[in-house]
């Protein structure tokens, strides 16, 4: 129940509220932090490991004002030690969840790469995910198109989109619907976020009139 005594929405799954913005997000917007043994702040990507939790957006302001502001120790109630790299260790650990994801969705069919497979499902209404690398020409991205009412992810390099398929580098991916594409496009607006990708190069819906 909100303030105004109306419902919240759930249908995201449940919520927390972020320490540097006081916002109540779905966690699966946000991170996860605990205290260490040694008191050190650690990031908790998965979410399993032991201890309170505390939540921060998953966005790359929240991140450094949590950081920089002493608010995890605030939170915590007890004086910890925060990284000096907190936030480039947040966004490595997330990009590396998100290639793991693509890459099991790769092992399960259900994620192709190359220009022409990545053509051929989009011509035959298989991909629900179209994934291109954020440094490979401009030129050639703009030959394939965001499937109707699909979506779009555009910040992963093409060395890390190369990690996913099992090759040196990939310009060119895609995902049908099902299995593993809602977990992936889920981490990939997080780490969006925390690159602080354009709005253009957005996790987008696209839909047309008809």
């Amino acid at each position: 129940m909100t303030r105004g005594g109306t419902e919240k929405d759930r249908s995201n799954g449940p919520e927390r509220k972020c320490i540097a913005t006081q916002d109540t997000l779905p966690m699966s917007s946000m991170i996860r932090f605990v205290v260490g043994p040694d008191a050190q702040i650690v990031p908790d990507i998965l979410g399993k490991l032991p201890g309170r939790g505390i939540w921060v957006s998953a966005n790359r302001a929240a991140l450094e004002k949590a950081a920089s502001k002493n608010l995890f120790a605030r939170s915590a109630k007890m004086p910890v030690k925060v990284p000096d790299d907190l936030v480039a260790e947040v966004e490595k650990q997330v990009t590396r969840r998100l290639v793991e994801l693509i890459s099991l969705a790769r092992k399960g069919g259900g994620a192709v790469a190359g220009y022409e497979k990545v053509k051929s499902w989009l011509m035959n209404e298989e991909a629900e995910v179209l994934i291109q690398a954020s440094d490979g020409s401009e030129r050639g991205k703009s030959k394939l198109s965001t499937p109707h009412y699909g979506s779009f992810i555009g910040w992963l390099t093409a060395d890390e989109l190369g990690l996913a398929f099992g090759r040196q580098t990939v310009i060119h991916g895609a995902l049908s619907s099902g299995g593993l594409t809602s977990r992936v496009v889920e981490e990939a607006q997080r780490l969006k976020e925390i690159r602080e990708v354009a709005t253009a190069g957005a996790v987008r819906k696209e839909k047309t009139a008809k």
